[in-house]
């Protein structure tokens, strides 16, 4: 009997920052807080095309440190569409941001990082997309991928 690990369910940032948090999940992201079970600890459930992809704990209220990036997961990525307007809602916030298109490939790439310093990843396939001009590359500090 065969078995599957399946697709990603979600990711769970601990912050000290919360609001923060929230605000640049929606704000640049686009994604939507919405409802979360009744949990002891105070957070938020960030929703992306009705699914809760983004788990945020505050830890303001613990001993638990802030750790400065995503540790040893090196980013996360999600399957999007919007190219184009997703690059000019990060230049209108003022987001650092780097571009690119996968090398022989028909995938083009933006990558952010959010308040905690987790780095997203955000997909595009080519084909999918309008404008079917190449990405105009961006890199601002963003570091290596």
């Amino acid at each position: 009997m065969g078995f599957s690990v399946g697709v990603l369910d979600h990711f769970n940032i601990r912050t000290r920052n919360l609001a923060d948090t929230v605000r640049f999940y929606e704000e640049i992201l686009g994604l939507e807080k919405g409802a979360r079970p009744n949990f002891a600890f105070p957070g938020a459930w960030m929703y992306s095309e009705g699914k809760a992809v983004v788990h945020l704990v505050d830890i303001s209220r613990t001993e638990e440190a802030q750790k400065p990036d995503s540790g040893v997961v090196h980013h996360v990525a999600f399957a999007s569409h919007g190219f184009d307007g997703m690059k000019k809602r990060l230049e209108s916030k003022g987001m650092a941001y780097d571009s690119r298109q996968v090398p022989g490939g028909d995938l083009w790439q933006i990558f952010v990082n959010d308040p905690n310093g987790v780095m997203i990843e955000l997909n595009y396939e080519a084909a999918k997309e309008q404008s079917g001009a190449a990405p105009a590359m961006r890199t601002d500090d963003m570091g290596a991928r």
